[in-house]
């Protein structure tokens, strides 16, 4: 009996013994880890396959949206000046404008046929565009059409099983809601910055003809230009277009085309080859208490003189026909109210020419409604070169 007992103490002190020395030295071996100088001790995760998401990721959006944004190079052919085959202006100024020009934008996928929305700045006189996936994958983009008016093209390449993205609703996008933006900035590569929505309906930045920006301290640098903004369930909210910078980089202030805009210019550009916006025949004017008081406009009794005056009206144009007339204040268009000249502009374009809308203007001291029928809106007339 004393034997046994004997044999059993010297097994389990070897097996004790044994333990403290792997547990020491290698406790990986026994799915614990214990935390030397203190009593804690932890229990190793057992492996699953499948990581949690971590509370505040935005890893889902992210996996979601990254496929579906892509990288655009540019390239142009140089320009030769009139001068540059005379050997002695190449012998004193050398070679003039003969280098090829190289660009670097971005761009996202928004239709499994190959349909690309990117900035117009981005491809604009490219005499080649190439389009690189996530995956790597390359290919030569075709410019369907282009919309310098919103600073908007859409581009098709010719590949198949294309990651598209979802397109979003930024109409219903508030202040304060979080967004991400997703590019190649600088050509490092595809890079996922984060912020918030700062700002709505910024105008009069004089970037493009019709401004309605996304404002969003998601950090937007060169090379971001025609990239995503999407919402945190990786949803299209914008296509990142500008910076406020005084260095060429990030300021915390950067700026976004809302998808809703957006869709319209590729639609239009799609199924017409143009974007057709309405035009009424005015000529607007900020409204100040000089130009009030010069065509005998008075507040209205409910509350503050709001609106875009009328100073000039196009004989037989769209607003004509309509009785619209100088001096007269428009407050709303189609139930939306009106508050500066870009505004208005914006309001107009957007409404469908050749059906009637309601435009809610003040003359004097009455307010008037009004039934105006947008025409086409002209395209500029190209500038002289000098």
């Amino acid at each position: 009996m004393k034997r046994l007992w004997l044999l059993f103490s010297q097994t389990a002190t070897l097996l004790l013994a044994a333990y403290f020395v792997v547990a020491t030295l290698k406790p990986d071996w026994l799915g614990k880890r214990i935390a030397l100088g203190n009593a804690l001790a932890y229990v190793q995760a057992p492996a699953t396959g499948v990581q949690a998401v971590p509370t505040g990721s935005f890893r889902n959006a992210a996996q979601k949206a990254l496929p579906a944004v892509v990288s655009i190079n540019t390239s142009k052919a140089g320009q030769s000046g009139a001068k540059s085959d005379d050997p002695w202006f190449r012998f004193f100024f050398g070679e003039q404008g003969s280098q090829p020009q190289a660009g670097l934008g971005s761009g996202v996928i928004v239709s499994a046929n190959g349909y690309i929305l990117t900035n117009n700045h981005v491809v604009d006189g490219a005499d080649e565009i190439e389009v690189v996936l996530n995956d790597s994958r390359h290919a030569v983009a075709k410019v369907i059409g282009t919309d310098p008016d919103s600073d908007l093209a859409v581009l098709k390449i010719a590949l198949e099983r294309l990651p598209v993205i979802t397109l979003g609703d930024s109409d219903a996008l508030q202040v304060g809601d979080q967004v991400l933006a997703i590019g190649n900035p600088f050509g490092v590569g595809q890079t996922v910055t984060g912020g918030i929505v700062s700002a709505l309906g910024r105008n009069q930045l004089g970037i493009n003809t019709f401004e309605n920006f996304i404002q969003t301290d998601a950090a937007i640098n060169p090379g971001n230009s025609g990239g995503a903004l999407v919402d945190v369930n990786g949803n299209l909210q914008g296509i990142n277009t500008a910076i406020y910078s005084r260095s060429g980089g990030s300021m915390g202030i950067g700026f976004a085309i809302p998808v809703s805009t957006a869709r319209l210019v590729m639609d239009g550009i799609v199924k017409d080859g143009q974007v057709s916006r309405g035009w009424i025949g005015v000529e607007p004017n900020e409204l100040s208490p000089e130009l009030a008081e010069t065509f005998g406009v008075k507040p209205p009794a409910t509350g503050p003189l709001l609106g875009v005056i009328i100073t000039g009206v196009l004989q037989n144009g769209p607003a004509a026909s309509a009785g619209l007339r100088p001096g007269d204040v428009i407050v709303s268009v189609a139930g939306k109210p009106v508050g500066n000249v870009p505004e208005l502009l914006s309001r107009v374009a957007g409404l469908k020419p050749g059906a009637s809308a309601k435009f809610s203007v003040l003359r004097r001291e009455k307010s008037v409604e009004l039934e105006v029928t947008p025409g086409v809106r002209p395209k500029p007339k190209p500038t002289m070169e000098r």
